[in-house]
C-alpha cells in the first residue's frame, strides 16, 4: 500500500540524539513511512533502537541494516525501498516541527489526489545553532510564489546566500527514481547532487511558508566544520565535478532560462567552496587540484568556465596572487559569519 510520504533517517551512531528526531516524524500518523537505514553503526546502539520503533511502529517504521557506505548510501536505500507518495530525507540529528508537518501533509494529501502530482514542495528550514543558542530561519518567499501550483518560468530571483537545500525540498519519489539519481558511496556533501540533478526533471512546484525543518548545526565533528571540511576537500571536488557533468546548462537554458541561471548559480557556488577550502589548506598540492578543477570545468564547457571563473560569485576565489588567496579566505569568513551558514 502507498504512503503519502517516505521520510529516509541515514543514521550513522547516532543513539545520542536520534530519538527526538524519529519522535517528531511519528507525529505525522500512519499515512507516513519512516525509513531508518543504520548505516553499519558499531560504536553504540544505533541498530538496536533502529529494531526497537521498527518493532513498537510496524505499519510506520521500518530498520534497514547495511554495511557502511555512507550517508548517500543511506538515501539511495531510502530511495530503493520507499513506499511513499513523496521522498524527504531527515538527518538524524535534525528534526521536523510538527505544527508545520501537518500542514504540510495536508497539502501533500490535496496533491496525492491529483491526476498528476506536484513534483516538488519547498518549504523553510531553520539552522539552530548550538554554540550560540540562536536561529536562522531561510525563506524563499522572494522567489517562489506562495499557495499555488507553478513552474520554472513564474520564479523570482534567489539571493547570493539562498539556495535549495535537502532541508527545504520533498520530491516526487517516482521523479527521483526517473532521473536515475544516485549517490556516491563514501562521499559527504552529496546532498548537494541530491538538490541539483533532479531539478530539469522538475515541471510543477508548491511551495509553503512553514518553518518544517529543523537543522542542527554546529558539533564540532559536524561535516560543515571548516577543518573537517579542509580535511574532505577532495570529496568535496568529487561532488563538484559530478555536478558539473550532471546537465548540459545551455540544453537546459533553452527550455528552462530562469533555472538554468540558478543551476548555473549553485555550480559556481559550489566551484567557490571548493576552491576556498583549497585555498584554506595552502599547499602546493592543494593549490594544484583548485587548478585542475578549474581546468576540468573548461574542457567540459569553456563558456561556462570564462562566465563563471571571471563573472560570477566565484570571481571571488580567484583574485590572483598570495594576497588575493589571503583576502578570498576572509571574504569567505566575513560571509560564513555574516549568514552563519556553517
Amino acid at each position: 500500500m502507498e504512503k503519502l510520504i517516505t521520510f529516509a533517517v541515514p543514521c550513522y551512531n547516532s543513539a545520542a540524539y536520534m530519538d527526538h528526531c524519529v519522535e517528531t516524524l511519528l507525529t505525522g500518523g500512519p499515512d507516513i513511512e519512516i525509513i531508518l537505514v543504520d548505516d553499519g553503526s558499531t560504536k553504540d546502539d544505533t541498530p538496536a533502537i533502529c529494531d526497537r520503533y521498527a518493532e513498537k511502529y510496524p505499519g510506520i517504521v521500518r530498520a534497514i541494516h547495511q554495511p557502511n557506505g555512507g550517508h548517500g548510501e543511506g538515501v539511495n536505500q531510502g530511495i530503493r525501498n520507499a513506499s511513499g507518495l513523496y521522498y524527504k530525507v531527515v538527518d538524524s540529528d535534525d528534526w521536523l516541527d510538527p505544527e508545520a508537518l501537518k500542514k504540510v501533509l495536508n497539502k501533500l494529501r490535496q496533491f496525492a489526489k491529483m491526476q498528476r502530482p506536484v513534483d516538488m514542495m519547498i518549504c523553510n528550514y531553520v539552522y539552530e545553532h548550538v554554540e550560540d543558542q540562536t536561529q536562522k530561519v531561510m525563506r524563499y518567499t522572494n522567489v517562489f510564489p506562495k499557495e499555488r501550483i507553478f513552474s520554472w518560468s513564474q520564479i523570482g530571483r534567489f539571493r547570493p546566500s539562498q539556495y535549495l537545500l535537502m532541508h527545504s525540498v520533498i520530491y516526487r519519489t517516482k521523479l527521483l527514481r526517473k532521473c536515475g539519481l544516485e549517490l556516491p558511496k563514501h562521499t559527504f556533501y552529496v546532498d548537494n547532487i541530491f538538490v541539483y540533478q533532479p531539478l530539469p526533471y522538475v515541471k510543477t512546484m508548491y511551495y509553503m511558508d512553514v518553518d518544517l525543518y529543523r537543522y542542527f548545526i554546529g558539533r564540532a565533528d559536524q561535516s560543515v566544520n571548516e577543518k573537517v571540511m579542509v580535511t574532505r576537500v577532495d570529496q568535496q571536488l568529487r561532488v563538484t565535478r559530478m555536478m558539473i557533468d550532471a546537465h548540459d546548462l545551455h540544453r537546459v537554458h533553452a527550455s528552462m532560462p530562469k533555472l538554468s541561471r540558478y543551476m548555473f548559480n549553485y555550480l559556481s557556488m559550489m566551484m567557490t567552496i571548493s576552491s576556498i577550502f583549497l585555498l584554506i589548506d595552502g599547499s602546493p598540492e592543494a593549490l594544484g587540484k583548485r587548478t585542475e578543477l578549474w581546468e576540468y570545468l573548461r574542457t567540459v564547457d569553456r563558456h561556462i568556465y570564462h562566465k563563471m571563473k571571471y563573472r560570477a560569485l566565484s570571481a571571488v576565489s580567484n583574485i590572483p596572487g598570495y594576497q588575493g588567496r589571503k583576502l578570498s579566505v576572509g571574504l569567505y569568513r566575513l560571509a560564513r559569519k555574516i549568514y552563519k551558514f556553517n
